[in-house]
């Protein structure tokens, strides 16, 4: 792009913008930056950004900044808008591959912070593999109330508290203005926070990525050392597939167990795997729950947050007890330019109430189970450490709504009852399309006090915050035919999360005669980039890539 002869009209250009010789001669450092005004985990990105570049200039690069989008599931949800904010991950992966294939970079900073943006900016990274490292901005602190902590789930939790007499308003606005404190992304091991401590346990990031606050100088520090580690991963030619590897992969679903991540892990690894030209089937995730015990419980599922964990040692620390129980490799080799176990020397649990010791695990499982049966043949997904011990084997009658809107209605409408179970459909990928979250109706099933006698079926997804039995990502989804569109009111359904099993007790007949009057439902959107989303995502079971 800058060096010979025939370039002089490209030298041009950078000198245009005020570049010097001397800089244009150095590496050049892409710095993609999800800075915006509409997400409060991306209003300080700015400030990260100038960390970022300030310290690619101390290690002798050309920081160049460019922007990215990023959308807030929280603001988005529970509306339409909710439809475009899976479907944006594939916007972010394709516009930083066409910034750094369109102004040669020689490696890549992402400065993301929330949900879609993290796995988004990875798989571009991995789709590039250019040498590229990933800083956050931070999660946001808790909030108080009353004595108590509170996050955004207790806002939403809220609405239905209001609506079944158990809150008044007025409560619920002195909450309202007390849950989000400032910027940062969403105080609990929401999506957001599961990705970036994720991203740090693949290798990709540097230690503490994932739990350092937003409003902490120690985050700032951490985006100088990644302006300057940069620069060095650039001269030793250390890339991103180098990384992350099927072992790294397999270390961060570990470490997704031991925390009780977000059940939009299971769509987003396997998207980030696919970028680096790897598969990682569903059984894998619970082939990895079933031997990495649940040591540290986080909103929604328990009462610490993101800063409790950075206090008790990040996922360094919780990375040193799966290591010393042989849980996950000391092999692969992390941004750090040193491998996992090398990584970890030294490291110790500094609280033992927020990283518990394995015998004193929460749970002896991780926090996520796949569920297959004739309900969802190719899989569904339920955070089964938020799970109700009552709720882990249910029967009841299906209640059924094929949208978000009629169900959350209902709910609020008093029309949901004990022991039933709330089915949505046409929610999935292409149904939707962009299969949307369902933190709505299920806060508002959390509010109203049944979460531990209703649960929620979808192939829709939740968000981080969902809590009690809901299970998403039911594969094939409705629109494209799956059993989920086959289920009427009242079919009796059993849920038996021990035995992963998820079954329409309904006979093979009935359903045979029931599919042969289903008909595909008419698309939702017939236009714009929803729409060509729908055309060419695939499975929730794929983790919602585009087709090939």
């Amino acid at each position: 792009m800058k060096a010979g002869l025939e370039k002089s009209p490209h030298r041009a250009l950078l000198k245009a913008m005020g570049l010097t010789d001397a800089e244009i001669v150095r590496p050049l450092i892409g710095i993609a930056n999800a800075k915006n005004e509409i997400i409060p985990g991306h209003i300080h990105l700015d400030k990260i950004g100038e960390a970022v570049k300030a310290g690619v200039r101390l290690a002798g690069g050309t920081p160049i900044e460019f922007g990215v989008i990023g959308v807030c599931d929280g603001i988005a949800m529970n509306h339409e808008g909710m439809k475009y904010s899976l479907a944006s991950r594939e916007l972010i992966a394709d516009s930083v591959e066409v910034m750094a294939m369109a102004h040669p970079f020689d490696g890549l900073v992402l400065i993301p912070n929330c949900d879609k943006i993290i796995p988004g900016m990875i798989m571009a990274a991995l789709r590039l593999n250019i040498p590229a490292l990933v800083v956050s901005g931070g999660p946001m602190l808790a909030g108080r109330h009353h004595g108590r902590t509170i996050d955004l789930i207790s806002v939403f939790e809220g609405v239905g508290a209001v609506k079944a007499g158990k809150m008044s308003e007025a409560e619920l606005a002195e909450i309202e203005d007390a849950a989000c404190p400032g910027c940062g992304s969403c105080a609990g091991m929401f999506t957001a926070n599961s990705m970036n401590c994720l991203s740090e346990a693949l290798g990709l990031a540097l230690p503490g990525n994932g739990t350092i606050p937003a409003v902490s100088a120690a985050r700032y520090r951490l985006a100088k050392q990644t302006g300057m580690q940069i620069m060095e991963l650039v001269r030793r030619n250390l890339f991103p597939r180098q990384i992350a590897t099927p072992t790294a992969f397999q270390n961060a679903m570990a470490v997704d167990m031991a925390l009780g991540c977000s059940t939009n892990t299971v769509l987003h690894i396997p998207a980030m795997a696919h970028e680096a030209g790897l598969t990682l089937p569903l059984e894998m995730f619970n082939a990895i729950s079933e031997k990495t015990p649940h040591i540290c419980s986080l909103s929604p599922g328990g009462q610490h947050h993101l800063e409790d964990l950075d206090r008790a040692g990040g996922v360094p620390a919780v990375m040193s007890l799966l290591l010393a129980a042989g849980l996950i490799s000391g092999e692969p080799l992390t941004a750090t330019g040193r491998n996992v176990a090398q990584n970890l020397a030294g490291v110790k649990v500094l609280d033992h109430e927020v990283i518990r010791d394995m015998s004193q695990a929460y749970h002896t499982q991780g926090g996520i189970a796949i569920l297959k049966g004739n309900l969802a043949p190719e899989g569904a997904v339920v955070k089964q450490s938020a799970v109700d011990p009552g709720m882990l084997v249910r029967q009841g009658r299906a209640r059924v709504f094929d949208s978000e809107e009629s169900a959350s209605k209902a709910i609020l409408g008093g029309a949901i009852q004990p022991h039933d179970i709330v089915v949505i459909r046409y929610e999935g990928p292409k149904g939707g399309p962009g299969m949307r979250e369902m933190l709505a109706p299920t806060a508002a099933i959390a509010g109203m006090g049944l979460d531990k006698d209703v649960a929620l079926l979808t192939d829709g997804r939740f968000s981080g915050g969902t809590r009690g039995a809901a299970i998403g990502h039911i594969s094939p989804e409705a629109a494209a035919g799956g059993p989920l569109a086959l289920v009427r009111e009242g079919d009796v359904i059993a849920i038996d999360i021990p035995r992963k099993s998820l079954t329409l007790n309904v006979a093979e007949d009935d359903l045979a005669n029931r599919r042969e009057q289903w008909t595909p439902p008419v698309p939702r959107i017939q236009h714009g980039y929803a729409h060509r989303y729908s055309r060419l995502v695939t499975s929730g079971s794929r983790g919602a890539i585009l087709e090939d």
